[in-house]
């Protein structure tokens, strides 16, 4: 077995960004911008009138006070307006200001009488709610560096300035596959020795919330033929594969077998952790269309909590550089609420609560129960050469995405 660190080591080593690709800005939500966006016009491109009121050249109204009202401007209208000196036009929100104004001033500080304008704007000043040309962006400046999130902001600012698709990292495609002869389907009668499976809900749930869409499963009996046959399909389809099962060594394990015939190349199995130490990772280099590719494959435990806790600590790590991601979970130290024992050893991952102050473990801290994971919202590392914790010792705590 090696140590926890040594496996993000590997994992961390033999991963790589996949390659970027064009999206549409409707589908590029949560992704990495794989290059500069730079805009190609002055946005907006016209002097724009901020508020509903009226458009005045700011000189004619100080000179002359009365300003006749000579027509309006609707936001979207084609015609271009001159504005003649000493007059004024209505203008609504979003408007272009015409030729020959400079200012706008709110409609419920003027009074109209006999077509003249009479402004009671004691602090009216030259500019006022007019956003210049160029304002939000102007041509040829740099509109969002490489390697920014696309944010709901950032994809309306970029539709803003008529950005219509963008070169991004992707989110990779992932095959989870399901191995055991045990798993029944939720909504269907338990026959004796049958266990409802809930690995692939989990696994399908948590990569949604990280906008992960490209999500394939399969279901595997205990034979090394079928889990062969679909690992082999798996690695044809999708940059990443997550097993579940099969991986610990029993007489009817054979996710081993079967990643060593389709040539996956082991990294790490087993690692000196609880809970999850069964688990594997490998790599296979696959060439299509002249164009090699790492696929990269997981052989997770079956029992459901070392399943999700596996995915918090090693697939996330794994999701944020195919994708070029900054980090997903954010990880922190805080104070024990109470003590803690363990035996040396191995490296402990344990489901608690944080509270913003404190970190509170949680029971039901075995591998096949995940009723504490329901209700957990971060785990708490305890380093393998660690034997017990005082109440208010410093532990490191993973934040679970929310």
């Amino acid at each position: 077995m090696i140590s926890v660190t040594e496996a993000k080591e590997i994992i961390t080593k033999n991963t790589v960004a996949l390659e970027p690709v064009k999206s549409m800005m409707s589908q590029a939500y949560g992704k990495v911008t794989a290059e500069d966006v730079f805009a190609t016009i002055d946005i907006p491109s016209f002097p724009q009138s901020s508020m509903d009121g009226y458009a005045l050249c700011f000189e004619d109204w100080r000179r002359a006070k009365k300003l006749k009202i000579a027509g309006e401007v609707p936001a979207g209208g084609h015609t271009e307006f001159n504005l003649q000196p000493e007059n004024a036009v209505r203008i609504f929100t979003g408007a272009a200001v015409p030729p020959g104004a400079d200012t706008v001033v709110m409609q419920e500080k003027v009074k109209k009488i006999d077509g003249q304008l009479i402004i009671e704007d004691e602090n009216l000043q030259a500019g006022n709610s007019v956003r210049p040309k160029g304002s939000e962006v102007k041509a040829g400046s740099l509109a969002l560096k490489k390697g920014s999130v696309l944010s709901p902001a950032a994809i309306g600012f970029l539709a803003g300035i008529g950005v219509t698709e963008i070169q991004v990292y992707p989110f990779p495609s992932i095959t989870v596959i399901i191995t055991g002869n045990e798993f029944q389907q939720p909504g269907t009668p338990l026959r004796y020795g049958q266990v409802y499976e809930s690995n692939s809900f989990a696994l399908k749930a948590v990569l949604k919330q990280l906008h992960i869409e490209d999500v394939h499963v399969s279901y595997a009996h205990d034979n090394l033929e079928v889990v062969k046959s679909l690992l082999e399909k798996a690695l044809e389809q999708s940059d990443l594969v997550l097993l579940t099962g099969g991986i610990s060594g029993s007489d009817y394990d054979f996710v081993l077998q079967a990643t060593m015939e389709c040539g996956v190349e082991k990294l790490f199995h087993k690692v000196k952790q609880r809970p999850g130490k069964p688990l594997y990772f490998g790599k296979k280099s696959i060439r299509a269309d002249a164009v090699a590719a790492e696929k990269l494959v997981f052989g997770l435990p079956g029992n459901p909590s070392s399943v999700l806790t596996c995915f918090y600590q090693y697939v996330i790590p794994v999701l944020e550089k195919l994708s070029n991601r900054k980090k997903i979970m954010r990880t922190l130290r805080a104070p024990l609420s109470k003590s803690f024992q363990k035996n040396t050893g191995l490296t402990h991952f344990l489901k608690a609560i944080y509270d913003g102050r404190t970190a509170t473990l949680l029971d039901a801290q075995e591998s096949y129960r995940l009723s504490s994971f329901a209700i957990a919202n971060c785990l708490i590392q305890v380093d393998e050469e660690i034997t017990s914790l005082e109440e208010g010792e410093l532990v490191d705590v993973f934040l679970l995405p929310g």
